[in-house]
């Protein structure tokens, strides 16, 4: 039983309370997590603690780094007209196989979010371009804005870039090293999946002249127009082979983002990097706040308090808190989310597989995206496809959502043996055997569709 007067108790409702107070009237999220750094701290006796609020407000200076050169790359393939193209070439090429096309316009939403590490981000950018085409599809504005609010939590939480994993990570001094196959495991299955059971009744062929009158412009003939996106994963793959190739994240998305503003529609990079940071500043901001909570919060011993708190209850107890509680408090900020929460409930399961526990923990912050009131990528979706009402692509979203929510759950029940799925040899052959046989059934689907018709 947790002693109610301990210090730790009191410094982390005074933290909490600050956070939540000042979010509640409006005060940015980012703004809100250095001012309740501040009350922590003052509270427990330091006034004004410079050194820890630096010290924190660095700490993911390496994500910003990533953050703000991926955004300029997403501009950049978007002024260049590589996304429109993509996703206008893919539509006539397969405008007679329409379940075939919503799963793959599906993880061509997520793109932009596996690159950014932002469901608003990617909604209002592949999202976006995606819209016109699950419209033709014959996809309601309510199912359309659902698919691409989750297909946005999905692509934030893919790899490579996941924001609420490397703040996870970072607070218990883990590396984001080995994340590849867990986070291809808890998201491309369940992307799959949630997208069917929104759209597959519904969906219907393209109606290619239709199409063609509707979208905005036309796709950018030529080869060249794809070198941005071939060199990005040929310079991420010998990343990752290594053999002493090491030129990080952050070049790399330049390298190709200068790359883009030559080789499609023109662009002025340094235009393109000035709309992409001030599209960024939320993101970034955030990131720095959260340093400074997770630094004050160790400081003043708040963050052992919760660990001691969380082991001492039973498992039952303990996997309901993280299912619900999580995505609620995601309803602030998924950032928040991950480290006020995500921090201590990753320690209360040290001795499992931590990368496994870690990843479904960021798809449980993720999730907080879609709780009011915030609901960011339910509202930007709805902002997308032209609902006023946002409440009803949430509605439309809750199956998903919850089939998600007891996923996440049940991958950190069984972290240890997913753990040694996912790192044995096996995986990547059961993975891509798994996606053929699916694309099979969808394909027979269609076909039934098409005779039926």
């Amino acid at each position: 039983m947790i002693e109610i007067y301990t210090p730790e108790i009191w410094y982390f409702i005074v933290m909490l309370a600050t956070f939540v107070g000042l979010a509640a009237i409006k005060i940015p999220i980012s703004v809100s997590l250095m001012f309740s750094a501040l009350a922590g701290s003052i509270v427990f006796g330091e006034f004004f603690p410079l050194r820890h609020l630096v010290e924190g407000g660095f700490a993911y200076l390496d994500t910003i780094l990533v953050i703000s050169s991926a955004m300029i790359f997403m501009e950049s393939i978007k002024v260049s007209g590589l996304l429109e193209t993509i996703a206008g070439n893919m539509t006539v090429a397969l405008h007679r196989k329409p379940t075939f096309l919503l799963v793959l316009m599906t993880f061509f939403i997520m793109i932009a979010g596996m690159i950014t590490g932002s469901s608003t981000a990617t909604v209002l950018t592949t999202g976006a371009i995606a819209y016109p085409v699950l419209k033709s599809l014959g996809l309601s504005k309510r199912r359309a804005g659902s698919i691409i609010a989750m297909s946005g939590i999905y692509g934030m939480i893919a790899p490579p870039i996941n924001l609420p994993a490397m703040i996870i990570g970072q607070g218990v001094d883990m590396p984001y090293i080995g994340f590849t196959t867990p986070l291809l495991f808890v998201t491309f299955p369940i992307a799959i999946i949630t997208t069917l059971i929104i759209g597959v009744r519904k969906v219907k062929p393209v109606d290619l002249d239709e199409f063609k009158k509707t979208r905005e412009s036309e796709p950018v003939k030529g080869f060249a127009v794809y070198l941005p996106l071939i060199v990005m994963v040929i310079l991420m793959v010998l990343e990752n082979v290594s053999w002493g190739f090491s030129l990080g994240l952050p070049l790399i998305f330049m390298i190709s983002a200068l790359i883009a503003v030559v080789t499609g529609r023109r662009g002025n990079i340094l235009k393109i990097s000035f709309t992409a940071i001030q599209n960024a500043l939320g993101i970034l901001s955030i990131l720095i706040g959260v340093g400074m909570f997770i630094q004050v919060m160790t400081m003043n011993g708040v963050r052992g308090l919760i660990v001691g708190y969380l082991n001492s209850l039973p498992q039952g107890a303990l996997l309901l808190g993280i299912a619900l509680g999580i995505p609620a408090f995601g309803a602030v900020s998924s950032y928040g989310s991950s480290s006020v929460l995500g921090v201590p409930f990753l320690l209360a399961f040290l001795g499992s597989n931590d990368i496994v526990v870690c990843s479904a923990l960021s798809l449980l912050a993720g999730l907080g995206d879609m709780v009011p009131p915030t609901a960011l990528a339910g509202i930007f979706a709805a902002h997308v496809v032209g609902e006023k009402n946002y409440f009803k692509i949430w509605l439309s979203s809750m199956p998903a959502f919850f089939i998600t929510m007891i996923f996440a759950t049940l991958t950190i029940v069984w972290a240890t043996q997913i753990g040694r799925f996912v790192n044995s040899v096996f995986f990547y052959p059961v993975l891509i055997g798994a996606f053929a046989i699916v694309a099979v059934v969808l394909l027979l689907i269609d076909k039934r569709k098409e005779s039926v018709a």
